[in-house]
């Protein structure tokens, strides 16, 4: 499930949020046909963990601990500023739609700036991402912090060549 960031329930505001997020996008072709839209070179899309990753870890199944639960300094301010630049800031995690209000409560009380929402992320880690677009990921290990380009070891599909 998808939600658009906190928006005033006014219709004609959410419908400018999606025509401002939709005016972002560039037309592309490939082979002279028509492809997905793509984002400019210079914004980034960015798709971010809550629990372990912007706040304190809470499991599913603990949902009574979210409302409450802590936050990463260091997290808000670099998300608000990647905000602030034009990147695009779309919160995804394991929590169901059932936490989709409490969670969205802990966003605004703690000042998160943000586009959207996707719920349902498959727990337990271990991701790998698969996708004709270009995919770039970070893994967060305790501290948020300008990104810097490091050269590392992937794996691909194996080529015909």
């Amino acid at each position: 499930m998808v939600r658009l960031g906190p928006l005033p329930p006014e219709t004609a505001l959410i419908g400018e949020t999606r025509k401002k997020m939709n005016n972002l996008l560039q037309e592309a072709e490939e082979d002279g046909k028509k492809i997905s839209p793509i984002l400019p070179a210079h914004i980034k899309n960015f798709l971010i963990d809550i629990d372990g990753t912007v706040g304190e870890d809470i499991p599913n199944e603990e949902p009574e601990r979210m409302e409450d639960a802590g936050v990463y300094p260091d997290a808000l301010q670099k998300c608000n500023q990647w905000y602030d630049e034009g990147h695009v800031i779309f919160f995804f995690t394991s929590r169901t739609e059932a936490h989709g209000e409490v969670t969205e409560r802990w966003l605004k009380k703690n000042g998160f700036k943000y586009h959207g929402i996707i719920f349902g992320k498959p727990r337990g880690g271990n991701y790998h991402w698969i996708d004709n677009h270009m995919v770039r990921a970070t893994r967060f290990e305790g501290k948020f912090t300008d990104l810097v380009e490091k050269e590392m070891v992937i794996q691909v599909f194996k080529s015909d060549e």
